[in-house]
C-alpha cells in the first residue's frame, strides 16, 4: 500500500481531515527545482489529529467521493 505524510490543514468535517503533501519537482526546461503542494481527504475514525499535527496515511478503498486515505493512528507526530 501507498502511503503519504503531510501536514493537517482541516479538521472541521466529521471523521475526515484534509491534508496538504509537499512534492519537489524539476521544471522540464529551465531544470528549477520547485515545490508543489496537494491536498488529500482522509478517514480520522476517532478524531485525534489536530490542526498543524504531521500525520501519515495509507491507500484504502474509496470511502466517499472524495476520500480514498485512512490514517495511521501510530504517526500522528504534534505540532507545537
Amino acid at each position: 500500500m501507498r502511503t503519504k505524510t503531510g501536514i493537517v490543514t482541516s479538521t472541521k468535517m466529521q471523521k475526515t481531515i484534509v491534508i496538504s503533501v509537499e512534492t519537489s519537482k524539476t521544471h522540464p526546461k529551465y531544470k528549477k527545482r520547485y515545490v508543489s503542494t496537494s491536498k488529500f481527504y482522509a478517514h480520522d475514525e476517532n478524531g485525534l489529529a489536530k490542526l498543524g499535527d504531521t500525520v501519515t496515511v495509507s491507500e484504502t478503498r474509496p470511502l466517499s467521493a472524495l476520500k480514498r486515505w485512512m490514517l495511521v493512528e501510530d504517526s500522528i507526530v504534534s505540532a507545537k
